[in-house]
């Protein structure tokens, strides 16, 4: 029989089986995890909140064959997006206040619902702006396998924390970008799934549609599991993708059959791209040929030099939007309290004009629809995550004497294949594969068919086979 500490190491999964099985009890297995937050946290940085207390306190209800897919499993919660009841949500940026949200987001109660128990909430950047996760409020969260270098972002908490093994899941969104980006940084599996897949419920999705919920796990079963969990339509929802046949469990466990794979290593925006990001894409999709599929160098007509000012107008929109909601947690937005690059952002959102951001839209619907053409004759494309393996903290703040929104456009050249599949809402995940030259993890992307979640989830197992799998960073 496995002892907590043995088991704190598994796949959620398998965590939920031995709790179901007696093998050990959920408030072992959440005082095993809160003992490595305790030990790991201070070098990391991942948690910004615990809930020690209510944690355990849930734990002990759960006992011997409880049914529910994550009975007992100590998860952790992104402080950004979705709100957590009696537990502080921040949004990794000080005019937040000290706010403790009265309700569970949709997504947050499912995840109760089904047995997991939430030991604390996660950093991110201010307002998830940035590809990595380096808040003024916080400091910055260190990537386990090398402390020097981002864990990505913005989802970068939640990312270390699974990394170095102190939760086997945890929970990010992705808007450019967010869960895949540091699921390549943390040598992890993060798919970011359909437009819609996931509800925001009660809280209302911007009409930008770009945000989806999803995890960050050490192997494709979770993912599936953790999807399973979180998906499906609320009263209220204005995009809901069609369902899956089955399960996505279902769909992880069954053999994806011969697929059209592309293969492209050219960004869509101007970005250099280090040759270990493209050997990595290469070889992955080298693997798919010697697995049985039908391999081609090609992807789609991605680039046009208007997207990614479309994109950056949506996205500092967005930003502001969300600051001045956010702002009223402490009694309005006054924004010489928040960053930098977020005071940039509102300068900017303040100059576009109501026709000028419908025109930014209906420029990325435009862009998307040429995108999506691609997958009439293809099933996946594979590309890098990143341009460049994880860069060193503060690496892509702007040069001294440059506006601070230069930073969002270096980060964009970091992370340039990622934000397509948010424009068209189309599934993707970040595919573990291989290190670098000095020892970090690098990233391969499978972008999958709109709703094609379940043909990327097998895929995924089908590769996750075919390369060994990784145990949790040693920070």
């Amino acid at each position: 029989m496995a002892t907590a500490a043995e088991t704190i190491a598994l796949p959620a999964l398998e965590q939920a089986a031995a709790v179901r099985a007696g093998e050990v009890s959920a408030s072992e297995l959440v005082d095993e995890s809160l003992a490595a937050i305790e030990r790991l946290n201070p070098d990391v940085n991942a948690f910004v909140e615990l809930a020690a207390e209510r944690a355990r306190e849930e734990a002990a209800a759960i006992g011997p064959g409880d049914e529910r897919p994550l009975a007992g499993v100590p998860i952790a919660v992104k402080d950004l997006g979705p709100v957590t009841e009696g537990i502080r949500t921040a949004m990794g940026t000080a005019i937040s206040g000290d706010w403790i949200p009265p309700f569970d987001s949709a997504m947050v109660a499912k995840l109760r619902a089904a047995g997991a128990v939430i030991v604390g909430k996660t950093n991110t950047p201010e307002l998830g702006i940035t590809p990595v996760t380096e808040p003024a409020r916080f400091g910055p969260t260190r990537n386990p396998w090398n402390l020097e270098r981002t864990a990505g972002g913005s989802s970068g908490g939640s990312a270390a924390a699974v990394a170095a093994g102190m939760v086997a899941l945890g929970h990010g969104n992705d808007g450019g970008g967010s869960i895949r980006i540091p699921a390549a940084c943390c040598g992890l599996w993060g798919l970011k799934p359909s437009r819609g897949r996931v509800s925001v419920a009660p809280l209302v999705e911007s009409p930008s549609a770009l945000v989806v919920d999803g995890a960050l796990t050490r192997t494709v079963a979770d993912t599936a599991l953790a999807l399973d969990v979180l998906a499906g339509y609320e009263l209220g929802d204005t995009v809901s993708p069609p369902p899956p046949r089955t399960t996505f469990a279902d769909a992880a466990a069954r053999e994806p059959g011969r697929l059209r794979v592309g293969l492209s290593v050219d960004p869509p925006v101007d970005a250099d791209v280090h040759p270990e990001c493209a050997a990595a894409a290469r070889e992955a999709a080298e693997l798919l040929e010697r697995l049985g599929h039908e391999v081609d160098e090609s992807g789609p007509d991605w680039h046009e030099a208007g997207q990614l000012e479309d994109f950056l107008t949506i996205w500092a929109v967005d930003a502001t939007a969300g600051a001045q909601k956010v702002g009223l947690l402490s009694g309005g937005l006054d924004p010489e309290r928040t960053e930098p690059l977020t005071r940039d952002l509102i300068r900017r959102a303040e100059g576009v004009s109501g026709v000028g951001l419908l025109d930014a839209l209906i420029g990325l619907r435009t862009y998307s629809r040429r995108v999506v053409r691609w997958w009439a004759r293809h099933d996946v494309l594979v590309t890098p995550v990143l341009a460049r393996p994880p860069v060193a903290h503060g690496e892509l703040d702007a040069a001294p004497g440059e506006p601070a929104i230069e930073q969002l456009y270096n980060g964009m050249r970091f992370v340039p294949f990622c934000p397509p599949a948010n424009i068209t809402g189309q599934p993707s995940i970040a595919v573990p594969f291989g290190t670098s030259s000095d020892g970090l993890p690098l990233g391969v992307q499978l972008m999958g068919p709109p709703a094609g979640e379940e043909l990327l989830l097998a895929l995924a197992a089908q590769i996750e086979a075919a390369i060994p799998r990784r145990r949790p960073a040693s920070p």
